[in-house]
C-alpha cells in the first residue's frame, strides 16, 4: 500500500473522495488519542510515512479508511485522526475578527472558517470541553490543551439563536463553546492543575 500511496502523492493532493476501490478489510494500523500512529502495535517513527498515510485517509460513515486507486483498508482511530498543535492569528482585514489558522501534527495548515469549523464536545469524566477543528471531509483534529486555553483567552460573548453564548471568532465565523451563564462551571473544570 505504501508504494501506491507514494506514487499517488507525487501527483499532488490525492482525490481520495473520488476513488472507489475494492475494500480489503481492516489492517492493524491505529491512530492513538495523542496523535501517534501505530502499525502492528509499534509506533511509526517516520513522520514522512505518517504524512503519506494521512494524505490518503478518508472517513466512510463511522469507519476510517486508507484509500488508494486500487485498494481501501480500514484502520482504528481512538479519538480524532489529527491534532491541532499550533495556532496563528492573522489580521482581520475586512473580517470582523482576526483569522485563526491551525497547524496539524502532519504539518497541514487549516484556516478556521465556516467550512473548517471549531466544535466543542463535553469531556467525559471532567465536565470540561474538548475542542476539535474540521480539517477536511469529515476528518477532525483535536485541539491540544494549551491551544484550547488560548482559545478561551480569545473568547467573547455573543447572542446566538436567542441565547447568550461564550465562544471564539475567526474572521466572520463565530464558534460557540458554552452558554455564557455556565462559564464559571467550565472555568473550574477546564483550568490547568
Amino acid at each position: 500500500m505504501a508504494g501506491t500511496v507514494r506514487a499517488a502523492a507525487e501527483r499532488g493532493p490525492p482525490p481520495v473522495h473520488l476513488w472507489n476501490p475494492p475494500d480489503c478489510g481492516d489492517i492493524d494500523l491505529r491512530i492513538a488519542a495523542d496523535g501517534t500512529w501505530f502499525y502492528q502495535r509499534s509506533p511509526i517513527g517516520r513522520l514522512a510515512l505518517v504524512k503519506l498515510f494521512a494524505s490518503v485517509l478518508r472517513r466512510d460513515g463511522d469507519r476510517y479508511v486508507l484509500v488508494t486507486p486500487v485498494e481501501k483498508c480500514g484502520i482504528t482511530v481512538d479519538d480524532a485522526p489529527f491534532l491541532a498543535v499550533e495556532m496563528a492569528r492573522e489580521p482581520a482585514g475586512e473580517a470582523t475578527a482576526p483569522v485563526l489558522r491551525f497547524r496539524t501534527n502532519v504539518d497541514d495548515w487549516v484556516t478556521c472558517d465556516a467550512e473548517h469549523a471549531l466544535r466543542f464536545e463535553p469531556e467525559a469524566g471532567t465536565g470540561g470541553l474538548k475542542p476539535y477543528l474540521h480539517v477536511r471531509r469529515g476528518l477532525w483534529a483535536k485541539v491540544v490543551r494549551p491551544l484550547y486555553y488560548d482559545l478561551v483567552e480569545l473568547g467573547e460573548e455573543r447572542e446566538v439563536d436567542g441565547h447568550r453564548m461564550f465562544g471564539v471568532a475567526s474572521g466572520d465565523a463565530f464558534f460557540p463553546m458554552t452558554p455564557a451563564d455556565t462559564l464559571k462551571d467550565h472555568a473550574a473544570k477546564d483550568s490547568p492543575p
